[in-house]
C-alpha cells in the first residue's frame, strides 16, 4: 500500500506537466480563426491562412501586395501587406503577422509555412 501511495504523487506531476505541453506548446497545425481578432485592436498577433491564389495576388508600389484569405471557417479576407516573400505564388499556406481592420488584415509580414 505504501509503494501504491508514493507512485501516485510523480503519476500526478507527470499528468499535469503532459497537460500543460499540449494545451501550451504543442504546435497548431491547422489554420486559425478571424474571428479570434479584435477590429478595434492594432496589437500585431499572428495567424495561419490559406491563399486564395485564383482571386490573384496584385503587387503595389513598395514590394507589397493585396491578395485574399481564407481561414479555417473559410472567411474570406483581403490581405494588404507591406512585403511578401519571393515564393508566395507557389505556397498554400501562409503566417500573417499583423491585425485585422474593418474592411482587410494589414499584414506586416507574411512568412511561408
Amino acid at each position: 500500500m505504501k509503494a501504491v501511495q508514493n507512485l501516485i504523487l510523480p503519476i500526478l506531476v507527470i499528468v499535469i506537466i503532459a497537460l500543460v505541453y499540449v494545451v501550451y506548446f504543442s504546435p497548431d497545425e491547422g489554420l486559425g480563426s478571424f474571428a479570434d481578432f479584435d477590429t478595434n485592436n492594432s496589437a500585431v498577433k499572428d495567424i495561419k491562412v490559406q491563399v486564395l491564389k485564383d482571386r490573384g495576388i496584385n503587387s503595389t508600389p513598395g514590394g507589397g501586395a493585396n491578395f485574399y484569405t481564407a481561414d479555417k471557417s473559410g472567411t474570406v479576407v483581403l490581405v494588404q501587406a507591406d512585403h511578401i516573400p519571393e515564393g508566395i505564388e507557389s505556397a498554400k499556406t501562409v503566417v500573417l503577422r499583423g491585425h485585422l481592420n474593418k474592411e482587410s488584415f494589414h499584414a506586416h509580414d507574411v512568412l511561408l509555412d
